[in-house]
């Protein structure tokens, strides 16, 4: 990716340098400056052996692909600690592609909405005793992109499979094996919701029609709109409970951290054109090869840069953080069960890197020992006259 940006950037800004955010300004510097000189470098040293190393500093910028790996797996430490014996179920939230222009120019409203309204769908239904009857908890993540590094805003979400009763005496399991919630029931409260709070939120102004938007300005054509969205079927997800927590690991490493591309994907940047290897979800996600403008490349990349802030991982119900270590001892008291060792539930390759393990006697740690040097002052940044562009 830093190749791209490196090799393009002049002819990106020279077209869309006035378009762009403070934020996305920071991460096309950022990504380019990624552990090079610039940022400056550290002295490892193995604290076992006399293995020492020159490293060169990170930019930390959690939309950079070379800087999630390790954030992720301090993440899923951590987390492993909050996982119960128990099926998980992964349900993914979509919207209408008539939406997606409204949440590109209002991202933090838009992607807030939906957060609220999975949450507050997945909490609601379970509680029906119609369905499951019992208090849940939900670890949602927010991921825009498609593939093909088109905006595509949709949420994915995993759930303990059962919950504590409405009066927290047992822990209630599912009626029927290898099945959550009923997916219709969960789309059409979705949408309803949603919609409900996009309607809100237009009421008090807190939305914006700039550019191609500006025809939805007008009460009749916004209404409108959401008319025609609340007449058509929405997409929700649900894949069939799996595993226990090691499962719910290797589910959380795919999708917690992700970037919109991983440079594992980026096969070659030859002509001014950047190829890489994707999936067509229209076509059986059959695995082929894109080829894009270096340019339209990148434009397509800074797309999903969330605003400065934004928290893109949440937890709702009985994972919540002002309530979780209660609950959560509640639900392993009924389960009969005990806290896992996040340590047992790690690869060993997650375990190597978390510990920083010498390679070359193995046994010991490597210690940052000293700084190299100070990073450069990056350049002054542009002036700002946009939070987002497109295409037009």
């Amino acid at each position: 990716m830093a190749d791209v940006f490196h090799a393009h950037q002049h002819q990106f800004l020279q077209r869309w340098g006035p378009a762009l955010s403070d934020q996305q300004r920071k991460v096309l510097r950022d990504i380019g400056l990624c552990r090079t000189a610039t940022l400056g470098s550290h002295l490892e040293r193995c604290d076992r052996c006399s293995y020492e190393t020159v490293a060169y500093d990170s930019c930390r910028n959690r939309h950079c692909p070379k800087c999630q790996s390790s954030a992720r797996d301090r993440w899923l430490l951590k987390q492993a600690a909050s996982l119960l014996p128990v099926p998980y179920a992964h349900v993914v939230f979509t919207v209408p592609e008539q939406l997606a222009p409204l949440a590109l120019r209002n991202q933090r409203v838009f992607y807030s909405l939906l957060f609220r309204a999975a949450s507050e769908t997945l909490l609601e239904i379970a509680a029906d005793p119609r369905h499951l009857g019992a208090r849940i908890g939900v670890l949602a993540v927010l991921h825009t992109w498609s593939q093909n590094l088109r905006h595509h805003p949709h949420l994915h979400c995993l759930v303990p499979v059962g919950g504590l009763d409405l009066d927290n005496s047992r822990w209630i399991r599912t009626r029927r094996r290898g099945f959550f919630l009923p997916v219709r029931v969960l789309s059409r409260m979705f949408r309803g919701k949603l919609l409900a709070f996009l309607k809100q939120s237009y009421r008090h102004g807190e939305l914006c029609f700039a550019g191609k938007l500006a025809e939805l300005s007008t009460p009749h054509a916004f209404h409108a709109l959401l008319g025609s969205l609340r007449r058509t079927e929405w997409v929700v997800y649900s894949k069939p409970p799996f595993g226990g927590p090691e499962h719910v690991l290797k589910y959380l490493a795919r999708y917690t951290h992700r970037v919109a591309i991983s440079n594992g994907r980026l096969l070659s940047l030859e002509d001014g054109q950047v190829r890489f290897r994707w999936r067509d979800s229209r076509n059986s996600n059959r695995s082929s090869v894109m080829s894009l403008d270096a340019v339209e490349f990148i434009r397509r990349f800074l797309l999903h840069v969330l605003p400065a802030g934004f928290v893109k991982i949440r937890h709702f119900g009985l994972l919540a953080n002002r309530n979780r270590r209660h609950t959560l001892a509640l639900c392993r008291l009924h389960l009969c069960a005990t806290a896992a060792d996040p340590a047992t539930l790690l690869t060993e390759q997650q375990k190597s890197a978390l510990s920083r393990s010498c390679p070359q006697c193995k046994c010991g740690t490597l210690h940052v020992v000293s700084r190299c040097s100070d990073a450069e002052t990056p350049s002054p940044r542009l002036a700002i006259h946009c939070a987002v562009f497109d295409s037009s």
